[in-house]
């Protein structure tokens, strides 16, 4: 008959001996010192008594509460272990003993038993750290590219002595961890969607940066969030339409059809746009928003552009299976999605920026030839005034002058809207949108050269068609040779003549006289507006200097409307 196994725990000196000599003789003792040997030993292996003879009773009680908690740490989904001073482990639950991939770690080097992964810190030798202050020490383990773990490293012992034992909790935390450097990867793609570097911007044009940022969009898209069916599109808040930007996987009659800002009838990228809210439509066949992107899409995920709080657009990825995306994509998407934004009003910016400095080129060199064009014009007709009737091919000649003059400010003005384009302006860089004045021939008639030129820099930028005389009988030989102005704007006095009698030789040569006349306060010598009424002269023709742009413009359109119907030759 066997001899039952008795563990006898004694944390004298002499331990051996302090055993009884009935007990030695009756049965077979293991003889432990340490109590947090003998919870090992008892965990591994099997004894039908336990004897325990030691001064220190909170020692007895810790290995009483190691007992009880056994069974708590054995289920629990962190791994646990108890190791010595020299980081050998003494006991393990099966949670640590699953993670090593080893039959038994008991007697192994806690390192050794995880494959030697590298310490990442904050503590690079938290084990030691925790037995020498006997305080808790933490850190991060890496295993490989894509295993991580957390350990807490607690001393055990006695109150009054050194710790000479350690509980080490295990915490998997590589989801965390990836989705950590998922996020620093995503932040990253974004700061390079939005870099614009200076030779780019030097050697690209807006077309070809923005095939650029599309690709980049893509490829961050496809690389990182792993989407591979991608549509984003921009919102027009003047019509509120959902212009396409790119579109990927999607069938063409998808990703042609219109779309706008609205929370019915224009599916979830509608809804999304028009609410400035994520939708995550789990099954496509349930949602009554959905409205087919791809053949086949059974789950989509769509979430806002936002520059400054304001829905710019929209980011919409589809899956052929049904509930494809987590809540980690969206919040993945969200964050990609703000970066998109960013690159896509920095590229805006640049647009604009270079679109304004065309325009402003454009509208500065047009200043500068504007006024010595007019006064090719003036010197032209007072010329051909005197050849007419006495040498045709003179008039031919300065007739041709005239129509070359006009047509190098049509082209300045056509190139300008060739390069510079209304709709690669944004909203508060454009001019506002005044369709009564747009090609409309304006002449301005007044002896005060800055008169002129802000005639030009204020009807000009509105598409008007500015010519400018010095006098009344410049005016009239303008007219004579120019065919019919669409409106004339004179001051009250010219060098040679007042508005009133103006007015009068005007209708001599033009059936219908759309005549503006400019005035000083208080300043009316003669009464000509009161005469000039009476001939004609529409009432609200008057502009009082200094006048504002908007009276200006108000002025000029009122002329035109009341004219609009008259026949003019």
């Amino acid at each position: 008959m066997e001899k039952p196994k008795i563990l006898f725990i004694c944390d004298c000196d002499r331990a051996a001996a302090c055993v009884p000599a009935a007990v030695r003789e009756h049965c077979c003792v293991v003889v432990e010192r340490d109590s947090t040997r003998a919870f090992a030993r008892l965990r591994e292996e099997s004894f039908d008594g336990l004897y325990v003879l030691t001064e220190h009773s909170d020692q007895v009680a810790q290995l009483g509460h190691l007992m009880q908690n056994q069974r708590i740490l054995a289920g629990m989904p962190d791994g646990v272990v108890l190791l010595d001073p020299d980081n050998v482990i003494i006991w393990s639950n099966p949670q640590f003993l699953k993670w090593s991939k080893m039959p038994s770690v008991v007697g192994e080097n806690f390192y050794s038993s995880l494959g030697n992964p590298e310490i990442l810190g904050p503590d690079f030798c938290p084990f030691h750290s925790a037995l020498a202050t006997g305080t808790p020490s933490t850190s991060t383990l890496r295993i490989g590219d894509y295993t991580y773990f957390e350990i807490h490293a607690a001393p055990i012992g006695p109150a009054d002595v050194s710790p000479s034992h350690l509980i080490v909790t295990v915490r998997d935390i590589t989801k965390e961890k990836l989705q950590q450097q998922k996020l620093a990867a995503i932040h990253k793609a974004g700061v390079e969607l939005a870099n614009l570097r200076p030779e780019e911007v030097v050697q690209m044009g807006v077309e070809d940066r923005i095939e650029l940022l599309k690709a980049d969009i893509l490829h961050y898209t496809r690389d990182l969030l792993k989407f591979d069916v991608i549509e984003i599109r921009l919102l027009d808040h003047e019509t509120q339409e959902l212009r396409q930007l790119l579109s990927v996987g999607l069938d063409d009659v998808s990703s042609a059809r219109p779309l706008y800002a609205r929370t019915r009838d224009n599916g979830v990228t509608g809804f999304v746009a028009a609410t400035g809210k994520s939708y995550m439509c789990e099954d496509t066949s349930e949602d009554r928003l959905y409205l087919e992107g791809f053949k086949g899409a059974k789950s989509s995920l769509t979430v806002p552009l936002i520059w400054n709080d304001e829905v710019i657009g929209s980011f919409n990825v589809e899956s052929p299976e049904t509930r494809a995306f987590s809540e980690s994509d969206l919040q993945f998407l969200e964050i990609f999605s703000r970066d998109v934004a960013v690159a896509l009003n920095t590229l805006e910016l640049l647009v604009a920026q270079q679109a304004n400095a065309t325009q402003e080129s454009i509208e500065a060199i047009h200043r500068a030839v504007a006024l010595p064009i007019d006064e090719i014009l003036c010197d032209a007709v007072n010329v051909m005034e005197r050849y007419i009737g006495h040498d045709a091919e003179v008039v031919q000649r300065l007739d041709h002058i005239l129509r070359n003059a006009r047509d190098i400010k049509q082209c300045i003005t056509n190139i300008g809207k060739k390069m510079a384009p209304a709709e690669a302006t944004p909203a508060y860089g454009q001019v506002e949108h005044r369709p009564l004045l747009a090609g409309r021939r304006v002449l301005v008639v007044d002896a005060d050269e800055a008169i002129r030129t802000d005639a030009h820099n204020r009807l000009d930028r509105y598409g008007c068609e500015v010519e400018t005389a010095h006098e009344g009988r410049e005016a009239l030989l303008m007219v004579r040779f120019r065919m019919t102005y669409d409106v004339i704007i004179a001051d009250i006095r010219l060098p040679d003549m007042i508005g009133y009698e103006l007015l009068l030789k005007l209708k001599e040569i033009m059936p219908v006289v759309p005549l503006i006349l400019m005035s000083g306060f208080g300043w009316d010598p003669g009464h000509s507006i009161v005469k000039a009424r009476r001939a004609g002269l529409h009432p609200k023709a008057i502009l009082y200097k200094p006048f504002r742009l908007e009276q200006l413009l108000e002025t000029v359109e009122t002329i035109l409307q009341f004219h609009a119907e008259v026949p003019q030759t």
